[in-house]
């Protein structure tokens, strides 16, 4: 079963930690992605940029608008995501806590019910 690993950023949280405690964050990642590549559970990451790039579209083709900045203010957002194919809900959770940066940005674990594209078949039905 795929499941989705949902980094949730808090940019007070991300910005009261040290500059060495920052990059011990970001060089975590490829230690975690080795690993879970080395088992066969990493399906793929992707990390996102600040909301305060992002766009919202609203409406319908030819009848639509645009807006900057996210769709909803928050004050934790999802900064970046795996996507995880494993076994049970409970190794997903294991996958998880693995994850640098735990104990700090907490992270969602999100059961996927639909794929399609990047060459990725459909998850498993339980």
């Amino acid at each position: 079963m795929k499941y989705l690993l949902i980094i949730q950023m808090n940019p007070a949280t991300w910005e009261s930690l040290s500059e060495a405690e920052r990059n011990e964050i970001a060089e975590g990642q490829n230690a975690f992605m080795a690993t879970i590549t080395a088992s066969g559970e990493m399906v793929g990451t992707h990390a996102l940029a600040d909301p305060s790039q992002s766009a919202v579209v609203r409406g319908r083709p030819g009848a639509s608008t645009v807006t900057d900045g996210p769709f909803a203010e928050t004050k934790e957002y999802m900064g970046g995501f795996y996507v995880v194919d494993c076994e049970s809900p409970e190794r997903a959770y294991e996958l998880a806590a693995r994850i640098p940066g735990t104990d700090r940005l907490p992270v969602e674990v999100r059961p996927v019910i639909f794929t399609a594209g990047y060459g990725l078949a459909d998850p498993q039905t339980p």
